[in-house]
């Protein structure tokens, strides 16, 4: 199902991502990031629910089957390195920000910072161009609203 979009989000020239493209790429990152540290439980299914929400203004019900597809997509996507360089070419800068706080919210979603989790983030991060400042600045605006 997913062979067709993975393969023109790994392409060596990705071009731009479509709105309902981002938004799968997004929440798969969101998932991968969740599994991390092989514990991928109801309340980090349910942050990503809520973030995937409010970032896109879906209902409940469409906000369950994002995340249903990202799962799938996940399950099925390359290595993290290309799929978040993918990633990284097709949304702009402040934007990847703002991936990197959702990333935060999954991860702290079980109030435990498992270090595989932020192993990953970290490479994430650098590999969305997100400065390490930024990341750190991030991750502090995440955990004052915890």
């Amino acid at each position: 199902m997913f062979a067709d979009f993975l393969k023109r989000l790994t392409d060596p020239q990705p071009e731009q991502l479509h709105d309902d493209d981002a938004r799968l790429a997004l929440t798969a990152l969101l998932v991968r990031v969740a599994r991390a540290d092989g514990v991928y439980d109801a309340a980090e299914a349910q942050r990503i629910d809520r973030i995937t929400t409010a970032r896109y203004g879906l209902s409940p019900e469409a906000a369950q089957d994002l995340r249903a597809q990202a799962e799938e997509l996940e399950s099925q996507a390359p290595d993290t390195v290309r799929f978040t360089r993918a990633i990284k070419d097709a949304v702009p800068y402040d934007h990847r920000i703002a991936v990197i706080e959702a990333l935060w919210l999954v991860v702290l979603a079980d109030h435990d910072r498992d270090a595989r989790e932020d192993a990953l983030l970290r490479l994430v991060s650098n590999l969305l161009g997100v400065s390490d400042v930024d990341s750190a600045m991030a991750r502090q605006r995440v955990e004052d609203k915890e």
